[in-house]
């Protein structure tokens, strides 16, 4: 948990007047959130200006990673502010590591940034899949934007 940074002029552009109140703002990102197929039924959304607060509980590590993402990749945001927690699963299971982000910078492609944090630029899918549905093709990132980037299995 804690403070994630985006770029607050890069993202996808679903605020359609600045004048917006920010209970409009917040119902607005969890709709964002929600149309790429997370459950967000125990999420709540707060916004202050530029900073986006995401409370509640979600059913699994790589969906929480997702939300964050895709709360804080909005024209807009700067920050989000992560008070999620993992729902713990009935059976006892190993914990699952925790993700980085990597923000993109200009010149940036998934193979780029598979070689710089795999080693190997051909693992540029485990970057994308971590992504979906955010991404729908691993071609079309812009500078600014924040990725999982998930751990190799072994």
């Amino acid at each position: 948990m804690g403070l994630i940074s985006f770029i607050k002029t890069a993202g996808e552009k679903i605020f359609k007047s600045e004048a917006k109140r920010e209970q409009e703002k917040a119902d607005m990102i969890a709709a964002h959130i929600k149309k790429f197929g997370f459950d967000t039924i125990d999420i709540q959304v707060k916004v202050d200006d530029d900073k986006v607060t995401l409370m509640g509980s979600i059913d699994t590590l790589d969906n929480k990673n997702k939300v964050i993402v895709t709360a804080g990749n909005i024209e807009g945001i700067s920050t989000v502010d992560d008070w999620i927690v993992v729902k713990q699963p009935p059976v006892v299971a190993p914990p699952q590591p925790e993700k980085q982000f990597y923000t993109v910078k200009k010149g940036d492609y998934l193979s780029k940034i598979a070689k710089e944090v795999y080693g190997n630029a051909n693992k540029y899918n485990v970057i994308f899949e971590a992504n979906k549905p955010m991404l729908k093709d691993p071609n079309l990132i812009y500078p600014g934007q924040v990725l999982v980037i998930p751990p190799l299995d072994k």
